[in-house]
């Protein structure tokens, strides 16, 4: 009885006398083993998520070189602003000076943005003339230019004339004079262009040109605005034209 008593202890897995200790301190062990995998594991993904993107642009692209005795050397405002007219103006001119003067009362003044719409104004004003568009003529001229304008059209057509003009090219449109106070920016501007103009009677005879030839003309235009308003349009003052 009793041998047969001890094979049925030993078949029986449910026992807990021949429980072996070494079962929970691998089981412990393994435990272990896992959570510091998945720690490291985890530690590497959050890593590579927050990697920097070399190719962002949330800093400058462009630093200035630190100087000796670890100064950062500013960039020069002389430097920067020594060719700003080039092309515009005849540097160290009257022009050149009075550009400055208009960049210190108005920070956003572009001479680049200014020309460009002066190229377009002298363009619209031209053809406008032609047309005796008066609508067009009134938002871009002073009221003493518009008048001399506006005269000068009715009287061609109580004439019975008409003008057909048109600009064949601009050559150049530079700075000839500038100018500033507080509340005024005044620009003076030489454009050399060819003009394609006929003049005609009430018959449609030409009394003036001929078709298909240009003439080359310089036009003194003065523009003026006010750098403490919001408005950015400049407005033509003052118009001469010496052929």
């Amino acid at each position: 009885m009793i041998a047969q008593g001890l094979r049925i202890r030993e078949m029986d897995p449910l026992q807990t006398d021949d429980f072996d200790p070494s079962l929970l301190l691998f089981g412990a062990l393994a435990v272990f083993v896992l959570w510091k995998l998945r720690s490291v594991l985890g530690e590497r993904t959050e890593r590579d998520q927050r990697a920097p993107n070399r190719y962002a642009l949330d800093r400058p692209m462009f630093r200035p070189r630190p100087q000796p005795g670890g100064v950062t050397a500013a960039p020069s405002r002389r430097n920067l602003a020594a060719d700003r007219w080039k092309g515009l103006a005849e540097s160290e001119s009257k022009a050149w000076a009075g550009l400055d003067a208009i960049a210190s009362v108005d920070p956003d003044f572009s001479g680049v943005d200014f020309i460009t719409g002066a190229r377009k104004a002298y363009d619209i004003i031209v053809g406008a003339f032609a047309r005796g568009d008066l609508e067009t003529l009134g938002r871009l001229l002073s009221p003493e230019v518009y008048d001399k304008f506006a005269a000068e059209i009715a009287a061609r057509e109580a004439r019975g004339e008409t003008s057909e003009t048109a600009v064949v090219s601009i050559e150049s449109a530079t700075v000839e004079d500038a100018s500033a106070t507080p509340d005024a920016a005044t620009i003076t501007v030489r454009f050399a262009s060819k003009l394609m103009t006929t003049r005609r009677d009430r018959d449609g005879a030409a009394i003036e040109g001929a078709a298909g030839q240009a003439s080359s003309i310089i036009d003194l235009w003065t523009f003026t605005r006010n750098p403490q308003l919001r408005d950015p349009n400049w407005t033509l003052i003052a118009t001469t034209t010496a052929h």
